[in-house]
């Protein structure tokens, strides 16, 4: 095997690494890493102001193409909520969040971040991620719950807030119409919260929390439905297709109005990507190339952009928890985009169960991260 051949092929170079016991762990931890990213998909592709769908199409092709081009074993790509507060907050004043328009331009300005990720990898540029400081990316996460949380108000409480107000505006507009909260609908997220807290302490081993919760959520909005009680507005069908072709716009003057956003979404999106990986490797004693998991995640995201996707990166959470379950080899991130493919054909009907609320108290756990800084924790020690 040549080394040209491995450098533009990088998996072949732990081919050797699989077996059959390898197979049957990589399965084990793709199959918990796909109900995981289930409701995360979700919530994240509302946030990136995306139709739910567009967050598991993220974790499909876009997760398997950066497994076998980047350079960690154990890191897991896809939607993430930092970079799907971006997408929202650069490409909203552009279109209607949810429209034809606004899809086009997401998958746009995904080729692009794509381009340039995949570009710097070729240059070696893999060490830039070490100067940008540390305290910088903490205060962008800070501001990015905050964020997080705003945008969620009108599905929390049930109450109407213009589109694309501020975090101090919601705030406003939320303490104006405290008398006209929805309490079925707060209590509808309320319950997950509540449940999710008390699953990450009592079963943690036996379901992933934020499912538990996510159906407990569910279940609590249906029976007021059936009981005549009160209506919770649920996301309706997700459809149970496989990642539809796509194709965005290669028009010039696009391209100009994106630039800013894509460079931007590049340097976040490949910082959490080599940080996670490196945050992996101090775990396993794995040697991390920062250049490669740059063309992985261009690769990625390259890919994302005819696959109805977004821009994506890694995800701290799942890839903490994929090395959890025991994953042993990249082959754990296809199984678990194959077996996400599988969940989505029959669970998809059962979306249109699945109430905003619940969505929204599952973005709030995820901007607090009540679950990725035990994860991290965990990684780091």
């Amino acid at each position: 095997m040549t080394s040209r051949l491995v450098r533009f092929l990088p998996f072949l170079a732990w081919r050797h690494k699989i077996t059959a016991a390898t197979l049957g762990a990589d399965a084990q931890a793709g199959l918990v890493g796909a109900l995981v990213v289930l409701p995360q998909g979700v919530a994240y592709a509302t946030l990136a102001g995306l139709p739910p769908q567009h967050g598991l199409y993220c974790a499909m092709v876009p997760a398997i193409v950066a497994a076998l081009w980047g350079s960690s074993w154990h890191l897991i790509s896809g939607p993430t909520n930092a970079l799907s507060l971006v997408v929202f907050a650069t490409v909203a004043p552009l279109a209607t969040p949810g429209s034809a328009d606004y899809v086009t331009l997401v998958l746009t300005l995904c080729l692009l971040v794509g381009a340039v990720q995949f570009a710097m990898g070729l240059a070696r540029l893999g060490t830039l991620v070490d100067f940008i400081s540390h305290t910088v990316i903490v205060g962008f996460t800070a501001g990015a719950a905050l964020l997080i949380v705003a945008a969620q108000f009108h599905n929390f409480f049930g109450i109407s807030i213009p589109q694309g107000t501020g975090f101090f505006g919601s705030l406003h507009v939320l303490a104006r119409s405290i008398g006209k909260i929805d309490p079925w609908i707060t209590s509808t997220g309320a319950i997950t919260i509540a449940v999710a807290l008390a699953s990450q302490r009592w079963l943690p081993r036996i379901l992933p929390p934020m499912i538990v919760a996510m159906v407990a959520g569910s279940v609590f909005a249906w029976i007021l439905g059936q009981a005549g009680i009160a209506r919770v507005p649920t996301i309706g069908d997700l459809g149970s297709d496989l990642p539809p072709l796509s194709l965005p716009s290669f028009d010039p003057d696009t391209w100009a109005r994106l630039a800013p956003a894509a460079l931007a979404l590049t340097v976040l999106g490949l910082t959490e990507a080599v940080s996670i990986a490196r945050a992996m490797a101090l775990k396993t004693g794995q040697r991390i190339d920062g250049s490669q998991e740059f063309i992985g995640q261009g690769l990625s995201n390259l890919a994302g952009a005819f696959f109805s996707a977004y821009p994506s990166s890694g995800s701290f959470n799942r890839s903490g928890l994929n090395l959890q379950a025991g994953a042993q080899t990249p082959m754990a991130a296809v199984a678990s985009a194959i077996a996400l493919v599988l969940v989505v054909v029959v669970v998809a009907p059962l979306a249109r169960f699945l109430p905003y609320a619940v969505m929204a108290a599952l973005l709030f756990i995820v901007a607090f991260g009540l679950f990725d800084l035990a994860e991290m924790r965990r990684i780091v020690r």
